[in-house]
């Protein structure tokens, strides 16, 4: 991407106020985390601030709680902002619902400049035109009938109080913008649209008028939003040259869609945040699977890095451009480097969680204080990481048997040892006795019972198929060696002499 390379990005660093801005119609899912969290990097990066505001104009869409579940959500992911609907802030309020008395006066200020004007078409004329228009293949514009209304016309009808719209009028505009990610940008939107509505006939302002009028008013230096947004961004130049405002910086970031190149839908599970952690992903795995994506770093991988790190290495120049196809599988893999690294750096902390998590599940206690022991846990978490996505699947059936103590072990259902059932459990209870604890690691254990099995003239599979029953209550799992290396000495010694009871 040479222009971002060449581009001069330290002339305009000072004061860098940058907002995430979504409506509070549903879920956050991963679209919006991306949004939110690069422009919270940027912002860090450059000893910025991060604003939320809430853009719940659209009445009809709101979904009750959503907006405080969207403050949590930023919080949990670790990018709580600094000014916003709950924190406040001097540029407050932060939700545009309670901005329409600011609205009001700025629409009358485009009227009275004469940058905006009042139509007074209605529904049934606009759609007349739109299916005249589609008769002859035409994509719908709006004609800018009303903005030929005299003063006098336009009195006539405000004074009979016919419904009405504001609209901006448009003006040609074919010098290019600059795109902070994508390069330079030409789009004459007076070409291809007509003149847009500023405020709607219930005097709530759409989205183009109020994201103006509030990213001016807070001071905003830099917009980061979204590729689907770009070809507006034309309209919104003209609105702040309407209002004689100096516009903000504009960068869109690329899509992010699914791994077939289809778009998301926000009715897709899989993309909402909440999901992610209600199944007890990582902040931080999240935060590198976004940051794969989209790239935007001085290191050639974010993979196991956290929020603090990835700031100091943000570099808005090397963000992508292209589209990022969503690799559900890549969350797991950052999830478990990141537990890995938690084990190494605040080993008693994940020991803790897992506990916690561990009791909480009110298993049978036969041999509590054994494996709530702080050196078994570490050597349960130091095997299983790479076998689990999260530590939830700790819990899982298959991992049972490193809390439980199996029950109802039949040892006369292994007939076919070659040998006496009770006989060979009591030799192995020997065998193990005698070795020392060094020889419980897994590959040095694997050896050691192989050569038991030979001595003592016993079948490998049936021998092995037992041990399996009575050390974790599984009919297929892992390997002998591996449960013996996790369980330790003492106890798969205390397995063993539980299943001769």
């Amino acid at each position: 991407m040479a222009f971002s390379k060449t581009f001069c990005w330290r002339r305009w660093m000072s004061d860098v106020r940058v907002r995430f801005a979504p409506s509070p119609t549903g879920m956050l899912h991963l679209g919006g985390m991306r949004t939110a969290l690069y422009n919270y990097l940027f912002a860090r990066s450059h000893n910025g601030r991060f604003i939320l505001r809430i853009e719940d104009t659209d009445r009809t869409r709101v979904v009750p709680y959503a907006m405080k579940k969207m403050v949590y959500m930023l919080d949990w992911i670790g990018i709580a902002p600094d000014e916003g609907p709950l924190q406040g802030g001097e540029y407050g309020p932060y939700m545009q619902s309670q901005r329409k008395a600011i609205y009001q006066e700025k629409i009358q200020e485009l009227l009275m400049k004469s940058k905006a004007y009042y139509c007074f078409c209605t529904e049934r004329r606009l759609d007349l035109l739109r299916k005249d228009l589609l008769k002859r293949r035409e994509t719908f514009k709006y004609d800018n009938r009303c903005r030929s209304l005299s003063p006098g016309q336009v009195q006539e009808k405000l004074d009979a109080g016919i419904e009405r719209v504001v609209r901006l009028k448009l003006e040609h505009h074919t010098e290019p913008w600059v795109d902070l990610i994508m390069g330079p940008i030409v789009n004459n939107v007076a070409e291809t649209e007509g003149d847009p509505i500023l405020m709607k006939s219930d005097n709530f302002p759409t989205y183009h008028f109020a994201n103006v009028v509030d990213d001016h008013l807070m001071k905003v230096s830099h917009v980061l939003r979204g590729q689907e947004w770009q070809t507006s961004t034309t309209k919104h130049i003209l609105l702040y040259k309407a209002f004689g405002w100096t516009p903000p910086r504009f960068g869109h970031l690329p899509l992010i869609v699914n791994k077939d190149g289809s778009k998301l839908s926000k009715r897709q599970e899989d993309i909402g945040v909440e999901r992610y952690m209600d199944r007890g992903y990582l902040p931080d795995a999240l935060i590198n699977f976004v940051t794969y994506l989209g790239g935007g770093f001085n290191v050639k991988s974010t993979a196991g890095l956290k929020l603090n790190e990835l700031v100091n290495e943000f570099d808005i120049s090397r963000l992508r451009v292209n589209s990022g196809k969503l690799e559900m599988e890549k969350v797991d893999d950052f999830n478990r480097l990141h537990l890995k690294r938690q084990l190494q750096e605040n080993e008693d902390s994940l020991i803790d969680t897992v506990s916690l998590m561990v009791e909480a599940k009110e298993y049978s206690w036969s041999i509590k204080d054994i494996i709530l022991h702080n050196q078994y846990m570490k050597k349960v978490l130091t095997w299983s990481l790479d076998r689990i996505s999260v530590l939830e699947d700790l819990l899982e059936p298959e991992f049972q048997y490193l809390w439980v103590m199996p029950h109802n072990i039949h040892l006369e259902q292994f007939t076919n040892l070659g040998h006496d059932s009770r006989t060979v459990i009591n030799s192995t209870i020997q065998y193990l006795t005698k070795l020392e604890q060094s020889d419980f690691q897994q590959e040095k254990i694997a050896d050691l019972m192989n050569k038991f099995v030979k001595n003592n003239g016993l079948k490998y599979g049936p021998y092995m198929t037992m041990l399996r029953k009575i050390l974790g209550g599984l009919n297929v799992g892992p390997s002998i060696a591996e449960m013996i290396s996790v369980l330790g000495k003492g106890n798969t010694i205390n397995r063993l002499k539980y299943s001769l009871m």
